[in-house]
């Protein structure tokens, strides 16, 4: 009876250690990482041939109120709350492109409300982005790069990322620099 007896009273104190694991604190301003950039070439839905970039980011938002919109609200705009800034090389510089390129512009995302599970408020997670290049007059050894920064529907900003230089005559990911 006794070896029952501190069986049970182990296994209610070891369920217990687990049950009452804290909840991971987080600020409410969300946080980026950069993780990859990747460039391919495909074919558009009239058969031209461009480039597709896939922009992958990883971000944290300690109050889980990232997203557009409440759940079940209607809205005649779509509220972007990913913006990407792009930044053309130049003499080895990065810098605003001019407006004659007009497809080097800077683009807005949106990416949609997301449901949280449990009373933990606190949201995790990957996003990827597709960016297509209809263009003519980019020439194969141009280089861009992007800056990118979140807002969760407080208007809190995050941090500001940058991606790695994306050249037009590479095929496959480019390589983020190590710190």
């Amino acid at each position: 009876m006794n070896r029952i007896l501190t069986n049970t009273i182990l296994s209610i104190l070891l369920i217990s250690a687990f049950a009452c694991e804290k909840i991971r604190q987080l600020p409410p301003e969300p946080m980026i990482e950069f993780r990859n950039f990747i460039i391919k070439d495909t074919i558009d839905e009239l058969g031209n041939a461009i480039k597709k970039g896939e922009l992958i980011f990883y971000f944290e938002d300690g109050d889980g109120d990232l997203g557009a919109g409440q759940a079940g609200a209607v809205s005649d705009t779509i509220e972007a709350n990913v913006f990407l800034s792009v930044l053309q090389k130049s003499s080895g510089s990065f810098i605003t492109p001019d407006s004659a390129n007009w497809f080097l512009s800077d683009q807005k995302f949106r990416i949609p409300e997301l449901e949280r599970v449990g009373q933990n408020q606190t949201l995790m997670g990957t996003v990827e982005l597709t960016i297509f290049y209809r263009f003519v007059n980019l020439h194969a050894n141009d280089t861009i790069m992007y800056d990118l920064y979140i807002e969760d529907q407080a208007g809190n900003r995050s941090n500001t990322i940058s991606t790695c230089e994306i050249w037009f005559d590479m095929e496959g990911p480019c390589i983020p620099e190590e710190d």
